[in-house]
């Protein structure tokens, strides 16, 4: 196997556009213009590779082919409705289908990259797009490049592949891909369902009859901050990895879980983020041979959050993490203030947060976060004959 890691890029995957609307690419642009100011897109062993679209056939495996349709044709259709398409936020634009193939077929290739040994990790900061259903647009998502490329991990042999998504919103449309598919485990950190888009994602949402366990949901409480938040993942996601095995890893690394996300209400910081991409490489180190294949996803703070975020998820997917304290180069802050004048853009890459957090227990007087911890170990860790009072676990 390669040491080598991928990144999937190519200034076409800009055309991923809904308009005036959240999820604007710039955050895209920012962020390659920042990796690469920073020489992270320099480093020996780093390639870069430019996408193919994903063909038909690679998304059937996830969308119904009526689905496929109905996103090339709706362009050019002025009385188009359907498919969750034509919304406000899945607005039709040109070249939808065109651009959406391009993100997922950025996916499969840095997923095949690492399966077939030609890298060890491979990113698409352009993809993520978690919320697509087989037959339906949904949550600015059109087609779903996350599970497209674990459906390909699968036809390529694949016994065992691990999803992780740190996105604030539940990544409901990978675990109803595979909600009934015992090779695929499913494990989303969120906030809670009660409070966000989509409204799923409880701990009892464990998956379907023959495949008990393969889903694993995390919702967290409105105002959760980086202690609360990596407590929750370090009682649930290593445990879990660890019982099931995965041959290969594939996570959707959405930056909007920031304190300073618009469009929801967890409060982590950057350093919180980083520390969150840390862990998972060192799991994939751990149970993988290091096969990792990483996404980016949601991420509303599109000049203060994203770039920076991304940015040290490329650093830890390429070799040495950034040191937080590094200043963000005057050249990329000139080139942000130009793209979005109104935005503060940030002087140094950390927010000032040490990350730290303190190990869950199961005594004591749980607060809400804890609250939540217990119920998600309680509903998922037996059927993989875990136990969810063991805090060693």
């Amino acid at each position: 196997m390669s040491d080598d890691t991928v990144v999937v890029w190519d200034e076409s995957l800009l055309a991923y556009d809904l308009g005036d609307h959240p999820l604007d690419p710039v955050r895209v642009e920012l962020t390659i213009a920042l990796a690469r100011e920073l020489g992270v897109l320099d480093r020996p062993g780093v390639r870069l590779v430019p996408p193919t679209p994903a063909d038909d056939a690679a998304l059937a495996r996830v969308h119904r082919p009526d689905y496929l349709d109905a996103v090339r044709a709706a362009p050019s259709d002025p009385l188009f409705s359907g498919y969750g398409l034509g919304t406000p936020d899945n607005p039709i634009f040109e070249g939808m289908h065109e651009s959406s193939a391009l993100v997922a077929g950025a996916s499969l290739a840095a997923a095949e990259a690492v399966w077939r040994g030609e890298a060890r990790r491979a990113v698409n900061v352009a993809g993520g797009l978690h919320h697509a259903m087989p037959s339906r647009a949904a949550g600015f998502c059109v087609y779903n490049d996350p599970a497209v490329a674990i459906a390909r991990l699968l036809d390529l042999g694949a016994e065992r592949v691990a999803y992780v998504d740190v996105d604030v919103h539940h990544g409901d449309g990978v675990q109803q891909v595979f909600y009934a598919d015992p090779r695929v485990l499913t494990i989303s950190l969120h906030e809670t369902p009660l409070a966000l888009f989509p409204g799923t994602g409880f701990p009892d949402e464990t998956g379907a009859p023959g495949a008990e366990g393969s889903a694993v949901n995390l919702p967290l409480p409105p105002g959760t901050g980086d202690a609360g938040w990596l407590r929750g993942f370090h009682a649930t996601v290593p445990a879990l990895l660890r019982a099931f095995r995965p041959q290969i890893l594939v996570s959707q690394c959405g930056a909007d879980s920031h304190r300073l996300d618009p469009l929801a209400d967890l409060r982590l910081s950057v350093d919180g983020q980083r520390a969150s991409y840390l862990a998972l490489r060192a799991l994939a180190d751990e149970l993988c041979d290091g096969r990792w294949v990483a996404t980016g996803g949601g991420g509303y703070a599109l000049v203060e959050v994203v770039p920076r975020a991304w940015t040290h998820l490329l650093a830890v997917a390429s070799g040495e993490p950034i040191e937080p304290a590094t200043l963000t180069p005057p050249a990329w802050r000139t080139l942000a203030r130009s793209r979005r004048p109104e935005r503060e853009v940030p002087l140094r890459m950390t927010d000032d947060s040490d990350g730290s957090y303190e190990p869950w227990q199961p005594t004591g007087e749980p607060d809400a976060v804890d609250g939540a911890i217990t119920a998600t170990r309680r509903a998922v860790f037996p059927l993989h004959d875990l136990d969810p009072q063991d805090p060693a676990l």
